[in-house]
Formats: structure tokens, C-alpha cells, sequence
């Protein structure tokens, strides 16, 4: 009869994949603890994971979060009722949620969609420059932006600076929300604003509060998450309650009625 192959002592079957693991989802002690002990219900090793996939989620949908922003913007040519202050504002929270955490030396999983995040809200304040036929300020604006970044993460900026600013984004993210729920509320709808962005960002900041907590035990971040799920919270129930209210879609409706 032939011998059933046997494992050696302290080896898995994981093991070709254990350097991604490690890299990427745990430390090398829950690695043993689930796939040497078969101890899958570790309760620390399981908020470990939890956490770090949730961050590589986040991370990963961040790629794509506002990017039905940016396409509605393009394919209606219009940026009615975006609030530029409030983008800037919530640029304002989102460089420094990045540079707070690039000073800390957090793990990329912690902050990463901070980054892709940045990227296309500044392309979505250009665009509501662009469209205000305002071009030649929505260049401006990305010169003068990308200038302060490298300044702010470059070793020149104290530690101190980075700090304050991590601290203003609890504010910043309330004025920059309540800016943009101001401009629904007057409009009396929600204009071009992406209902896939807006539930996509509150589902993202809640993951976050967890997150951050795990990975960081920093309260600060932790804190400014709550506040931007909370906000974030108030434009999602905009976008429920402003449903039936938008230009486009009363155009629709007038349309099968005649």
C-alpha cells in the first residue's frame, strides 16, 4: 500500500503562500496559530485578519470610489450642485489623514485609500472649475495643490504641523459635509452628486473606525473616522430623501407623460 504523504513537524499546507500571508494579512504567530494549530477561531489572529483584509478592501474599492463622480461629471459636462469649498475641505482632511499617517510610519493597509482618494478628489475639483468655465483657476489649483503636498511631506515640515492638521480634519470634514448638505438642501436636490460615491465613502469611513483601531491605536484617527461616518451618514440619507428630486430625472419623467 502506498504511504499517505505526511507533513513534516512545524510545516502547512499554507506554506507557498505563508510569505504573502505574512506580508500582507498577519503576523507570524496567527500564521501558526491557524495553519500549524488549526486554532482558526483565535479570537486576537481573527481581528488581525479581519482588519487587515477589511484595509486592502478599503484600499482597493478606493480606487474606485468617486470615480462615478468624476464620469457623471464628464458625461453631464456640468458640475451643478458641488460645492467647490467643500471639496476643498475634504481635500484639506484627506492630505491630512495621508501625511499624518506617511509621518507615523502607519502601515499602507491603514491608509492607503487616503492616497487614490486624494487623487481623484483634486481631478473633481478641477473639473468643477473646468465646467464653471473656470479652467485656466482649475490649473491653478492643481499647481498650488501639488506644491503644498510635496512641501508638507517632505522632511522640512515639523512633526507638529502634520499633527495640527490631522486634528482640523474632524472640522474640515463637518464644514465640508454640512457645505455640501447645505447646497442639496437649498437646491432642493442633489444635483450631479454620485449616490455609488456617497454610499461607497460612508460603508468605507465606518470599515475605517475598526480599522484604525486595530491597526494604529491612534484614537485621533480613529476618531476623525467616526465623525466622517457620521457625516457621511447625513449625504447618504440626502441621497435617499432627494431620490425623485433630481433635474434629470423629473426631465425623464415628463417625458413618459407626454
Amino acid at each position: 500500500m502506498a504511504e499517505r504523504p505526511q507533513l513534516d513537524r512545524g510545516s502547512s499546507f499554507m506554506d507557498p503562500l505563508k510569505g504573502f500571508l505574512l506580508t500582507y494579512f498577519m503576523p507570524e504567530l496567527c500564521y501558526d496559530e491557524f495553519f500549524l494549530n488549526f486554532n482558526f477561531l483565535d479570537v486576537p489572529c481573527l481581528k488581525i485578519v479581519l482588519s487587515k483584509a477589511l484595509g486592502i478592501g478599503i484600499i482597493l474599492g478606493s480606487v474606485m470610489v468617486k470615480l462615478p463622480q468624476i464620469l457623471k461629471l464628464i458625461g453631464a459636462k456640468s458640475a451643478e450642485g458641488l460645492s467647490f469649498n467643500s471639496v476643498l475641505l475634504d481635500l484639506l482632511a484627506i492630505t491630512g489623514t495621508m501625511a499624518y499617517s506617511i509621518a507615523n510610519k502607519f502601515p499602507f493597509s491603514a491608509w492607503g485609500e487616503a492616497l487614490f482618494l486624494m487623487m481623484q478628489t483634486v481631478a473633481i475639483g478641477f473639473l468643477i472649475q473646468h465646467y464653471g468655465g473656470r479652467t485656466v483657476r482649475g490649473l491653478l489649483f492643481l499647481v498650488v495643490y501639488f506644491s503644498l503636498l510635496v512641501a508638507l511631506l517632505s522632511p522640512v515640515t515639523p512633526m507638529s504641523v502634520v499633527t495640527s492638521m490631522q486634528a482640523s480634519n474632524m472640522p474640515a470634514i463637518i464644514i465640508s459635509r454640512l457645505i455640501q448638505a447645505a447646497t442639496n438642501f437649498r437646491n432642493g436636490h442633489t444635483g450631479q452628486l454620485s449616490a455609488i460615491s456617497v454610499f461607497l465613502l460612508f460603508a468605507g469611513s465606518l470599515a475605517r473606525i475598526f480599522t484604525s483601531l486595530q491597526e494604529t491605536g491612534d484614537s485621533l484617527m480613529a476618531l476623525t473616522f467616526v465623525i466622517s461616518s457620521t457625516c457621511n451618514g447625513i449625504l447618504a440619507l440626502q441621497v435617499l430623501y432627494y431620490w425623485n428630486s433630481c433635474p434629470e430625472r423629473k426631465k425623464k419623467k415628463k417625458k413618459k407623460r407626454e
